[in-house]
This record gives C-alpha cells, sequence and structure tokens, in this order.
C-alpha cells in the first residue's frame, strides 16, 4: 500500500448529529461575535446556545427511541476512532442537559469587562455603580456562550472517544474555553485572574502528563485504538510501558475529576470563577471526565481489572476523607462547595471500581456500574447548579459575597430560597426523599455486586461523615444569630434564576421518589461496544 495515499473515512452524520449541532453553533457564535452590532450580540448568543443544546437533546431523544432495539446502529464510526453506544447518547444527553441549565444561568448574569451584572429582565436586583455603568457602555462578555458551547463539544468528543489521541483533542478542545471563562468575572479581579491562570498551568502539565502516557501506550500497543490496547493487554499485561502509560493516563483523567491528590486546582478555581461557569464546570468537567474514564478503563484496560481496581478503590477512599476533612474547615460557601466537588468525585469512583458490568456476569435486571455512575451525576449535577444558582443572589453593597458568615439567618428572612437550598444540600449529603440518597444507594449497590463489599461498607460509613459539611450550612441559615450591622442582602431572583432552581428542585425530589423510569432507561444504555 502507498504510504501517501489517502482514504476518506465515512462519517455517519446522523449519528454525530448531537455533536454537530453544538459544534456548529459555537462556530456561528464566533462569527456573531466578529460580525453582530454590539446591541443585538448578548441575545443572539443566548438564543443561538439555547436552541442548539434543545436540538441536540432532541436529536438524542430521537435517536433513542428510532434506533433503540437497532444494535448494528450503534457501533464505531470514523474509522473507528469515535463511537456512538448507549453510554456515549446517556453521557451526552447528561453533558448538553445540564449546560442548557447552565447556559440559562448565564443568561441572568452578564460577564462583562469584568464585572458581574444582570441582564435587563433582573435589573432591580441592586448592583454596584461599575456594574451599572458598564452594562450602559454595553460591555458585555457574550463570547462566554460560543466559548461554552465549544467546550461542550469537547467534553461530546472526550465521551465518545474510542481512541486515545481523539480522546487527547477532546480533552484540549474542553480544556481550552475553560481556561478562559474562568476568568471572565470582575474587571481587574485579581483572584479570578489567579485562578484562570493557576488552572491553566496546571491543566497544562496535566495534560502533557496525559500526553506522555499516550505516548507510552502507543509504544506498548502498537496504536492509539481501545480494541488495540484491549488486545495488547491480553498478550503483555505485565509490560512496564503499560503501567506506565496507564498511571500518566490516569492522572490525566483524575486532575479533570478533581480527585485527591490532584484537586489543588478546585477549591481556587471554583471561588475565583464567576459563579454561573464555576456551575457549569463543576457538573459538566466532571461528567465529561468521569465517563470518557469509565470507557477507557472497561474497554482499553479491561483485562486488567483486577489490577485497577484496588488503585483506584485507595483513590476514591483518600478524595472522600480529604475533602470532607478540609471542607468542615472552610468559612467561604464557595469553597465548601468546591470540596464537596472533590467528596463527590470520590463518591463517583465508588461504582466505577465495582466494574459490575453485563460482561462480568452481572444479570441484566440489575443496575450495574455504568447506569449506577451517571444516575450519581445527574443527581449530583441537580444539587450542584441549584446550589450555586443561590449563591449568586447572596449579596453586599451590589456585589456578590461568598463568606458563610453571609449565609446567617438566610433560611429564616427568606423562607422559599431557604428552602430550595436545604433541598440541594440534603440531596448532597444523601438523605432519603432525595435524588442524592438514590444516587449513593446505587453507587454503592454497583460496588457490592463488583466484589467490593468492603469499599461499599467504607463509602457508607464516610459518607456519614460527610453529612457534617451540609449540616454545618444549615445550622447557619437557621440557627445562627443574624447580625443586624451587615449589609448582605438577598437580590430577588431573575426569571433564568427562578427557571434553574425550579428545574433543579423538581430534579432531586423527583429523582428521590421516582428514580425507575431514569434508571431504567440509562439501564437500556449501559453496554459499552467491546473489541471483538
Amino acid at each position: 500500500m502507498n504510504l501517501m495515499e489517502f482514504t476518506q473515512p465515512s462519517l455517519d452524520y446522523v449519528a454525530l448529529a448531537p455533536f454537530l449541532v453544538v459544534l456548529g453553533a459555537a462556530c456561528l457564535g464566533i462569527l456573531i461575535e466578529a460580525f453582530a452590532p454590539r446591541k443585538i450580540r448578548f441575545v443572539t448568543q443566548v438564543v443561538l446556545a439555547v436552541l442548539a443544546l434543545e436540538a441536540a437533546l432532541a436529536l438524542i431523544i430521537w435517536q433513542w427511541g428510532t434506533y433503540a432495539l437497532v444494535d448494528s446502529w450503534r457501533a464505531p464510526i470514523v474509522r473507528g476512532t469515535v463511537i456512538v453506544d448507549g453510554p456515549v447518547q446517556a453521557g451526552w444527553a447528561i453533558l448538553f442537559g445540564f449546560g442548557l441549565v447552565a447556559v440559562i444561568l448565564f443568561a441572568e448574569r452578564r460577564l462583562h469587562g469584568g464585572a458581574t451584572a444582570f441582564t435587563p429582565a433582573a435589573a432591580s436586583i441592586p448592583g454596584s455603580k461599575g456594574e451599572a455603568a458598564a452594562a450602559k457602555a454595553g460591555l458585555v462578555h457574550s463570547e462566554v456562550f460560543p466559548l461554552a458551547l465549544f467546550a461542550m463539544s469537547g467534553m461530546a468528543l472526550f465521551v465518545a472517544a474510542n481512541d486515545l489521541l481523539v480522546l487527547f483533542i477532546g480533552l484540549e478542545i474542553l480544556s481550552l474555553p475553560l481556561y478562559v471563562i474562568a476568568g471572565l468575572a470582575r474587571q481587574r479581579r485579581l483572584l479570578s485572574q489567579e485562578s484562570a491562570l493557576k488552572y491553566f498551568l496546571l491543566g497544562a502539565a496535566a495534560s502533557a502528563i496525559f500526553l506522555f502516557g499516550v505516548a507510552m501506550l502507543f509504544g506498548f500497543a502498537g496504536g492509539f485504538g481501545y480494541d488495540q490496547l484491549a488486545k495488547a493487554v491480553s498478550f503483555a499485561a505485565t509490560d512496564g510501558l503499560l503501567w506506565a502509560g496507564l498511571v500518566l493516563v490516569a492522572v490525566g483523567l483524575l486532575f479533570k475529576i478533581g480527585a485527591v491528590p490532584f484537586h489543588s486546582w478546585v477549591p481556587d478555581v471554583y471561588q475565583g470563577a464567576p459563579t454561573p461557569v464555576t456551575a457549569f464546570m463543576a457538573i459538566c468537567t466532571k461528567a465529561a471526565a468521569v465517563i470518557g474514564l469509565m470507557r477507557l478503563f472497561y474497554v482499553g484496560f479491561g483485562g486488567l481489572v483486577w489490577t485497577w481496581q484496588p488503585i483506584l478503590a485507595g483513590v476514591a477512599i483518600v478524595t472522600i476523607v480529604v475533602g470532607a476533612i478540609i471542607a468542615i474547615n472552610q468559612d467561604d460557601m464557595k469553597r465548601v462547595l468546591a470540596y464537596s466537588s472533590v467528596v463527590h468525585a470520590g463518591f463517583v469512583l465508588v461504582p466505577i471500581v465495582g466494574a459490575a458490568t453485563i460482561q462480568s456476569g452481572l444479570a441484566e435486571n440489575q443496575a450495574g456500574s455504568v447506569p449506577a455512575t451517571m444516575f450519581y451525576l445527574i443527581a449530583y449535577g441537580f444539587a450542584t447548579i441549584g446550589a450555586f444558582a443561590l449563591l449568586t443572589l447572596v449579596r453586599s453593597q451590589g456585589r456578590e459575597v461568598t463568606a458563610l458568615s453571609s449565609w446567617a439567618g438566610l433560611g429564616r428572612r427568606h423562607p422559599v430560597l431557604g428552602v430550595f437550598m436545604v433541598i440541594f444540600l440534603l440531596s448532597l449529603a444523601g438523605i432519603p426523599l432525595t435524588a442524592g440518597f438514590v444516587g449513593k444507594f446505587v453507587a454503592f449497590m454497583a460496588a457490592w455486586q463488583g466484589g467490593f463489599w468492603w469499599l461499599a461498607l467504607v463509602a457508607i460509613v464516610l459518607s456519614l461523615v460527610a453529612v457534617f459539611i451540609y449540616i454545618r450550612v444549615i445550622q447557619v441559615m437557621y440557627f445562627r444569630e443574624i447580625d443586624e450591622t451587615s449589609d448582605v442582602e438577598v437580590a430577588r431572583p431573575g426569571v433564568a434564576t427562578w427557571i434553574v432552581l425550579i428545574v433543579c428542585a423538581i430534579g432531586t425530589i423527583g429523582l428521590g421518589l421516582f428514580p425507575g423510569p431514569v434508571l431504567d432507561l440509562l439501564q437500556s444504555a449501559a453496554s459499552f461496544i467491546l473489541p471483538s
């Protein structure tokens, strides 16, 4: 065969349609930024982003309903480097669904000139003079919407990758926009700039480590495909290049998940980034990294399952312990939720460790590791975005304040918003009748079914310890004396914030009371396509 000969790969545009819609909208958003008049730019970007994500979700639902019984349709495409199967479709639905909720939250607050201001629909909310001046001058960072769409398209590619190089490309596409929007906060706000720079430097280091691992795995397997990797593992499971590559690639993935000891960026970036951006990163980035890790370890490293399971189990336990201990001692709400994110990074690894799948002998009527992990991500996403949405409302002199003391008595002064926050905190704590409880139950059961009963028991004990993180916040909201001299006030939510709060509350309570339909749907999409 002529080495210069190039054969054009065939593309299944129907299978890739949700991803292509989001990517196309991101590219169109860049053109709008370049050529659209400033006065209409913000509204145009909001409408484009919302319509694109709704169209992507509609396409996923249509595909799921039309092709659910056609197993041959779910297959590798683009020469096997990208794959569309049940877990990919479910992952895309999670990413685009929570991405849509986050975009609505972006639309409530204009990220401009640095200062955060509210949209005209929420103009009655008090703001600083700088915010008003920037809004009047039209200094709006509307580019946050195409950047978020680019990040989501990278996440979608990351989830669907069936090749190590494609996985790396997806990692970079999702990371680069996040480095930018993490710094789009208040004008000359050094904390945001510092957090964005720290995220970029640490993220670049993690990407380099990941790429070194990819190079070693290529040297071991002779190719980048997961199928090539799986076949090579079955013949030489003790090769040094394999283990070095596996460790380095795992470091890059665990960095994005926020697992200990690769979590140092999480509290600083979460605190410094604009709160809606933090909410977006907290669920979407974590979900993409978790699903991507799960595919790589189940498909590419499936032959090493008995070796990497104890390692991931240790990472999960250390992550939960470290995150919980530090979270309890935080006096800033953003950092509390940041370390809470670290804790949940540990919990979401628990079902992955179990590796309970149909291929490993799991009965078809049992919810194994894949649906359990995805359900956990959904439950965590509703509670986290809702909690961050409430953080945007606590302000002093028009500026957002995140000190835990500023929440003193909030539940008594604003009972409706207090109830919302309690719902989200109880779900994060895993209290019954919330989605968080069901998520932890199915996650621990998946570990138990996979033979890791001891990990399930340890996780149950640690989840009881983690409850104190959220009980402490509730205690401040309802039982701490109100400081009458404080100028902290709770802004009136705009329409977009109300939509986010109501959707997240319904999701949290609805999945806590009626989890069956969603679990059944996820279970129907739980099988990875494995190498033949």
